[in-house]
This record gives structure tokens, sequence and C-alpha cells, in this order.
């Protein structure tokens, strides 16, 4: 068995994803979000959402070099809202860092906090207000949210980890 994840290692190695042995862990800032349920006033304007953002995160064992942490939010329920559909946005880090709070994105909007930099706005264009995030926008019909981070070193992925955020 010893031999056999050898191997896998030595295959993942000669293609240049060594860095996924490290196990990225990420958590919300807030503990309001809980990844169970969306919290009160988090979801888009649309539907009552009061100053809505995207969770601050905390990151740990970013793996070394990595110098960009990427982040998609998703509805899980939505063919056209996941994969993305809510917002892509890269954060810039330094590179000997392995641990970061990043901070939270104000919804339905195009004034990013600085060391963001919008990769894909929502696609929720007509649905609700524009920007680089929207929030949660199911009119409570219990869809599941996530955010899948990313951290890259230059074009490569070197850890990922899906978050549930919740459902609203």
């Amino acid at each position: 068995m010893k031999l056999k994840i050898l191997s896998t290692f030595v295959i993942a190695s000669s293609c240049g994803f060594t860095n996924f042995a490290s196990a990225l862990e990420v958590k919300f800032s807030d503990p309001a979000w809980n990844g169970e349920t969306i919290p009160v006033g988090q979801q888009c304007q649309k539907f009552g959402g009061e100053n809505p953002a995207s969770p601050a995160l905390t990151l740990s064992e970013i793996p070394l070099g990595s110098d960009l942490i990427v982040l998609e939010y998703s509805d899980r329920d939505s063919k056209k809202m996941d994969n993305g559909g809510h917002g892509i946005m890269s954060y810039a880090i330094d590179n000997a860092m392995t641990n970061i709070d990043i901070p939270s994105v104000t919804g339905h909007s195009f004034d990013i906090p600085q060391g963001f930099t919008m990769i894909e706005k929502h696609r929720g264009a007509g649905w609700d207000i524009e920007g680089a995030y929207m929030p949660p926008c199911s009119g409570a019909n219990n869809h599941a949210y996530y955010v899948t981070v990313k951290s890259m070193k230059g074009t490569t992925v070197t850890a990922e980890k899906v978050l549930e955020m919740g459902k609203y």
C-alpha cells in the first residue's frame, strides 16, 4: 500500500502538482457564517439584503510559493450561477505567506478592496444589481451556496478547498 501512495506522489510530482500535499484550510472569520444558513441580511438586495458582502475568510496552510488566492462564488442549484456564477475574483498575497485573513467584498458593486482583482463579474445581470459579487439570491428557495478557494502560483493551482456558505 505504501508503494502505491509513493507511486501516486511521484506521478503528481512529475506533473508539477507537488504542493497539493498541503491541506489548505479555509474558515469563516465571522461566526454568523456557519455553513448551514446564509446569515440574515446577507442575501441580495432584491430579496431584502442589507449591505450584503462576501464572507471574510481565514486561510491557513497555504502552500509556500503561492502568490494568489482565487475565490469562485457559486449556487449549486442554478446551472447558470454554479461554477463561479456569483463572481470570481483573486486576492494577491506574498509568496511567503502560509496564513492570511481575506476581507469581505461588498455585494452589487465593482468597487472592490485593494488587493482584489475581478476575474469575472457575477452572471446575474438583469436579475439584481450588477457587480463583482452577487450575494445569495434565490428568494429563499433553499439553494446551496459555496465558495471554491484556490491558492495559485502563477497559473498553477497549488491547493483547492470548497467551503459551504449555507442555504438560502
